[in-house]
């Protein structure tokens, strides 16, 4: 018996996304995103990568990493050898940040990136 409620979606962007991420040997990095009160902090786990190949870029609450291997990664599924060569990822934060004002950092095959919440409104001194 199929339930009614239980429905299927193939999205084709995404099937296409990781096809295109195969033909042109691009790996998705481990990443944790947490929330604190005043910031974000996402962290990417990105080894065999040097400091001066990670391109860091945000579009609005979209922050995309990208970084070039120092050598290709090589790997085989289902008797089909893929080669890999940049680390590529997209993480939407859930609301408005203040991208200006995030930093990095990159020590042993970890990018740390603090990424301030745009706080809005004003304060008021309480006398």
């Amino acid at each position: 018996m199929i339930d009614d409620d239980l429905k299927f979606q193939i999205i084709p962007l995404r099937i296409n996304s990781l096809f295109d991420d195969l033909e042109n040997k691009i790996l998705s990095p481990l990443s944790c995103l947490r929330e604190y009160d005043n910031h974000w902090m996402v962290e990417f786990d990105l080894p065999m990568v040097g400091k001066k190949d990670i391109r860091v870029t945000f579009d609005k609450n979209t922050l995309n990493v990208e970084a070039k291997l120092k050598k290709k990664y090589s790997e085989e599924r289902l008797g089909k050898i893929t080669k890999f060569e940049y680390f590529k990822k997209s993480v939407t934060l859930p609301e408005i940040i203040d991208s200006k004002k995030a930093t990095a950092k990159f020590q042993k095959g970890r990018l740390e990136i603090k990424i301030p919440k745009n706080t809005k409104g004003n304060s008021i001194k309480i006398s």
